[in-house]
């Protein structure tokens, strides 16, 4: 059964704010379907703030960013892969995700995507460590 995209990003987002709770952050999911972060992060005494981008897929595939790579937001990017089976998640900065953008273009059209031979790296995988407290309050 194939999972509507829709609840496949709602599975990723959730496990996103799932484990940065684990982390130590308060975290508060923003308004669905809108463009910009998807996830507000902060520190127990709000010292430190983050938004988080997340791109959820139900499985290995590259992730869509757009016609354009100029509005790149947050101050991280979560991508999740096999959401409902094994979740894997690479932790990106936006500079990152735009420096390994891929360029296509069809019919004249361009769009920019995330290829997963360009997110899946070692340093990346499960490279929670790069979200941290500026305090050390962890």
């Amino acid at each position: 059964m194939k999972m509507q995209t829709q609840v496949t990003g709602n599975v990723g987002m959730y496990y996103a704010c799932y484990k940065l709770s684990c982390m130590g952050w308060n975290v508060m999911p923003t308004a669905r379907n809108a463009r910009g972060i998807d996830i507000i992060a902060y520190s127990k005494e709000g010292a430190d703030f983050i938004g988080v981008q997340v791109k959820a897929l139900s499985k290995r595939s590259p992730v869509p960013l757009g016609s354009s790579i100029d509005s790149i937001l947050g101050d991280f990017w979560l991508i999740v892969n096999n959401v409902t089976s094994e979740p894997n998640v690479y932790v990106l900065k936006p500079d990152e995700v735009r420096e390994l953008a891929h360029r296509g273009e069809k019919d004249g059209k361009v769009s920019f995507w995330l290829q997963p031979k360009s997110y899946e790296k070692p340093e990346f995988k499960d490279a929670w460590h790069r979200i941290g407290f500026g305090h050390g309050d962890q």
